[in-house]
């Protein structure tokens, strides 16, 4: 079931991005293999994050003959993504050599920072380094404060993950068209960039200022934006065509002429005072009940526990229950090649023998291996 029902890939398992590029691919129907290395004393227990979908196997690529169980599961495999620091994929003996060497229709997926070549290849970083050297992080935050980080979501899964799960499709289309396959080289400094393109048109056609807080979406704008309720909580406003701006003070009961023009950028400190002080007046789930269905552009800032029981996700089955927790369902939906609902985690190394029996190993073949420690 699902878009990529028969394709084969192996994982090496890393972290963040690697992780939410391969559960995007299971989710899709895909058959993931994520290679787990033994578990060590300096293990942090962290839980094991977006692991859905896939079967695990156990296997310790320092040893001498670990690098040797990968290259037997590449042999069968469609695609590999790995996310190591330039160069030590080839020192492991898993490069993009190696594992062409065994198949040369394999796509292989590099997930780093900050590519496989560049100044900064070799150096440590994580979302916020990334993002803020793409120019995606500076717009971000309050015109009188310093730029807000948006969780990790902008640089390791945005500009990251979902750009491998990407160049990773775009691949096995094309290796299934010329019989070779080629290494994708994503870097989440490249897709965080990616993601601003808009930024940079609007700036060449003198539509963008680099203040934070000064344009229509950065939430200059007084009609996109968030308000403050009488409980605390946040409304989400984005009325930015002038008949959504109408029904918004239709709502709020505000009248046009009383009011600065929407679009008189001068005034516009104004206008927020006089929105901001209607929101105030009743709760969020008021505004709500108001808004509601209308094309005023208003919706309730829910917290991620909320989301799973709005009534609009709970129609979409936006949420799936996953391991006893709900999880985001498999995204986008397809009409004729539906996923199967995810399967929950694995443990590591529970599937170690499954998978290697099923990919040629023999039952002398995996106890060896297992007497030796290369697989667990």
């Amino acid at each position: 079931m699902g878009p990529l029902d028969g394709v084969r890939v192996v994982e090496i398992a890393g972290i963040g991005p690697g992780l939410f590029c391969a559960m995007l691919l299971a989710d899709m129907g895909a058959e993931v293999v994520r290679v787990d290395r033994p578990a060590t004393a300096d293990d942090t227990g962290w839980p094991p994050l977006m692991g859905r979908g896939r079967r695990s196997v156990v296997v310790d690529l320092k040893h001498e003959r670990g690098a040797g169980v990968v290259l037997r599961l590449v042999e069968r495999a469609d695609a590999l993504l790995e996310g190591f620091r330039p160069g030590v994929a080839e020192r492991l003996g898993i490069g993009p050599d190696a594992c062409l060497g065994r198949n040369p229709r394999l796509v292989y997926g590099r997930m780093t920072g900050w590519g496989q070549d560049g100044p900064l290849r070799r150096a440590a970083g994580h979302d916020i380094d990334y993002i803020a050297v793409a120019g995606a992080l500076h717009p971000i935050g309050e015109p009188d404060g310093p730029p807000v980080p948006p969780l990790n979501l902008l640089g390791d899964f945005g500009g990251g993950g979902l750009l491998l799960a990407f160049g990773i499709a775009c691949g096995l289309v094309e290796a299934r068209r010329s019989g070779q396959g080629q290494v994708i080289d994503a870097a989440i400094v490249d897709g965080a960039a990616l993601l601003t393109t808009a930024v940079h048109e609007l700036a060449a056609l003198g539509l963008w200022e680099e203040r934070r807080g000064a344009n229509l979406l950065d939430g200059g704008a007084p009609f996109y934006g968030l308000y403050g309720t009488a409980d605390g909580e946040h409304m989400a406003v984005g009325a930015l065509e002038p008949k959504f701006y109408g029904d918004l003070l239709d709502g709020l009961g505000l009248r046009p002429d009383d009011l600065p023009p929407q679009m008189d950028r001068e005034r516009w400190q104004e206008l927020r005072e006089r929105l901001a002080a209607a929101f105030r007046t009743r709760t969020r789930a008021e505004w709500t009940e108001v808004f509601e269905g209308s094309d005023a552009c208003v919706a309730p800032v829910l917290r991620p526990s909320e989301a799973t029981a709005h009534p609009h996700n709970r129609a979409r089955g936006a949420f799936v229950p996953v391991g006893g927790s709900p999880q985001p369902a498999p995204a986008p939906r397809f009409s004729r090649t539906a996923p199967a609902p995810p399967d929950p985690p694995p443990a590591p190394g529970q599937h170690t023998e499954e998978v290697l029996s099923s990919n040629g190993f023999d039952s002398e073949e995996i106890a060896a291996l297992r007497a030796a420690g290369a697989v667990a």
